[in-house]
């Protein structure tokens, strides 16, 4: 199988690397848009500020590739973020692949949201094999609300959508390559698709 990571310079690459090769997987880092047709799966990670994110992407042509992707496509915490529609932060316009606008957690609560935190209504392949109300690690001051494309929910504050599909696109707002076990059993069934 071969296995993606989007490298544009705004991801936690190096764990989701490892926690690929502790399932017996190897993937390839690249933005070389051929690269990443050919592969059987592509992992979009984010890590950082949504507009200076977005501008990388636009720079290497990326931004039209990633919604025309035919494979199994997961992005995870601000590569989720990225495929839908807007995000308030940097006032970004987004992929546009999941109809949803990422907005800002209210001042009444602590950002980002650090930490872990249950996710629940989990209503996926993504998910086979997890509980309802398990713990997954997440780092975000902005999230998608709660939509029809949502797949998991959590509370902070207010219930926002955790994880979202639509057709072959999946995202994770936690980052299932630092959430133990059962986060590896997410990118596992990821694999699996």
């Amino acid at each position: 199988m071969r296995i993606v990571i989007i490298n544009y310079g705004a991801g936690n690459i190096q764990s989701i690397m490892f926690a690929i090769e502790r399932l017996g997987f190897k993937a390839v880092l690249s933005n070389n848009p051929k690269e990443i047709q050919q592969a059987d799966k592509v992992i979009f990670p984010g890590v950082g500020e949504a507009s200076s994110a977005m501008k990388k992407l636009k720079e290497s042509g990326l931004d039209s590739l990633i919604p025309t992707l035919k494979q199994p496509v997961l992005g995870i915490c601000l590569g989720m973020q990225l495929m839908c529609k807007s995000s308030e932060e940097g006032d970004t316009k987004g992929l546009g692949i999941f109809d949803v606008d990422v907005i800002k957690f209210t001042p009444k609560v602590k950002v980002p949201q650090m930490g872990w935190n249950q996710i629940y209504n989990l209503k996926s392949d993504l998910f086979k094999g997890i509980s309802e109300d398990e713990f997954m690690y997440l780092v975000h001051s902005f999230y998608a609300p709660n939509c029809t494309e949502a797949i998991a929910t959590t509370n902070y504050e207010l219930e926002y959508a955790s994880a979202l599909q639509k057709d072959n696109f999946y995202g994770t707002q936690f980052h299932p390559e630092k959430s133990g076990a059962l986060g590896e059993k997410i990118l596992e069934n990821f694999l699996k698709i």
